[in-house]
């Protein structure tokens, strides 16, 4: 099964290294990593999607607490929450292709970010899967030349923030 897990851990040397070593040493594949730091400099929040065993995965963010690293730590899975990915990609633009690129990008929510001679680079944010599609769309028109992609972000909908780390970070915000 697929797991969303977002944490809170300190932003210093090694923290980020010792939670993914967690996951390897049991086994599991990081499908997607994204980190950086809160409002908070000191803190950083890190969303990480795997695919395991529910009791496994359990285990894992049981473990994690024990760091003194992590601050806060769930699994947004069973969770009402938005989740959002960031691609960049370069494609093959000719005088034949040049205006069904900029018209599949503006059908798409996408932005243009440059346009050469031979090649156009398109940026786009949506969930995985809407990635996805829009990665099968653009190959039909245009080859696709190279692509980076930011992994998931996601957080909770609604009042919910994760921890008392944020919630007190979020009472700063007038300070």
């Amino acid at each position: 099964m697929r797991h969303i897990i977002a944490m809170l851990l300190q932003n210093e040397a090694g923290a980020l290294a010792r939670v993914a070593g967690m996951f390897s040493a049991r086994g599991y594949n990081i499908d997607s990593l994204t980190v950086a730091a809160t409002h908070d400099p000191e803190v950083s929040r890190l969303t990480l999607v795997t695919f395991g065993d529910d009791a496994v995965i359990a285990q894992i963010i049981k473990q994690s607490r024990k760091y003194i690293d992590v601050l806060e730590i769930a699994d947004l899975t069973s969770r009402d929450h938005l989740e959002c990915e960031l691609l960049v990609v370069k494609v093959a633009a000719t005088p034949a292709n040049a205006a069904a690129i900029r018209e599949f990008s503006q059908r798409q929510g996408g932005m243009i970010l440059d346009e050469g001679e031979t090649t156009h680079v398109l940026q786009f944010t949506g969930s995985g899967a809407a990635i996805g599609t829009v990665l099968d769309g653009l190959s039909r028109i245009a080859s696709i030349l190279e692509l980076a992609r930011s992994g998931t972000a996601a957080i909770e909908r609604g009042a919910s923030v994760l921890g008392l780390a944020e919630s007190r970070l979020v009472g700063q915000e007038g300070a």
